[in-house]
């Protein structure tokens, strides 16, 4: 299968770059660029990529409002944003929008092109780096909630699992920690987020952060 990338981002040199790290691995194809969100929305509708990775401060639209209005026409397309540490309401607000995942914008490129895979497999893609931060921020704007009764409806495995991902751990790393396959990983994330419920990984480390099954990530 090839992955369908879309890169958005105001400034050219850091365009060109990704553009290029993202294009040489040989599942992913480079199938669309944009400088701003407004272009970033009409790019999408034409060439209908599986992954875009948006920057978030650019002129005329933002990457907040280009991630919301690309997916609610594209509901299927998966939305990356690149961040820094200095844009942390940014972040709290793409996270609203839609965004499936937060990466620092001095990402190396196996951890690029290891997003775009995970993100096309349905994981909400979460940067240890950049977590504490995403979660700090999020209980700043929306406050504290009570934890979802469904916590206690997890098995001591899943409550396990769910530990693991607020470390920022992929399926294929929790797999390895617990020496079991990836597909046995993902069918206890699925059920995970069933019982919580949570719209994905995010919802579902907010939801272990405030009932204290685990702490912030390191």
């Amino acid at each position: 299968m090839t992955i369908r990338v879309m890169v958005v981002d105001d400034h050219a040199t850091m365009r060109a770059g990704l553009a290029m790290v993202l294009s040489s691995a040989p599942d992913i194809e480079v199938v669309g660029e944009a400088s701003d969100g407004e272009e970033a929305v009409r790019v999408a509708l034409s060439c209908r990529p599986d992954v875009v990775f948006m920057d978030l401060q650019m002129p005329r639209s933002d990457g907040i409002s280009a991630t919301a209005r690309i997916r609610q026409r594209l509901p299927e397309v998966r939305i990356l944003v690149l961040t820094m540490f200095d844009l942390d309401d940014y972040v709290a607000r793409a996270m609203d929008a839609g965004a499936h995942g937060f990466l620092l914008k001095t990402a190396d490129a196996a951890e690029l092109i290891g997003a775009a895979r995970s993100c096309v497999d349905g994981e909400t893609v979460l940067a240890p780096a950049v977590l504490d931060r995403v979660i700090g921020d999020f209980v700043q704007h929306h406050g504290a909630r009570a934890p979802s009764p469904g916590l206690e409806r997890l098995t001591e495995r899943e409550a396990e699992v769910l530990a693991l991902m607020c470390t920022g751990m992929s399926n294929a790393e929790i797999a390895e920690h617990l020496v079991v396959e990836v597909a046995t990983v993902k069918t206890h994330v699925a059920r995970i987020l069933q019982k919580l419920p949570a719209r994905d990984r995010l919802q579902a480390v907010v939801h272990a952060f405030h009932a204290g099954l685990a702490g912030p990530a390191r």
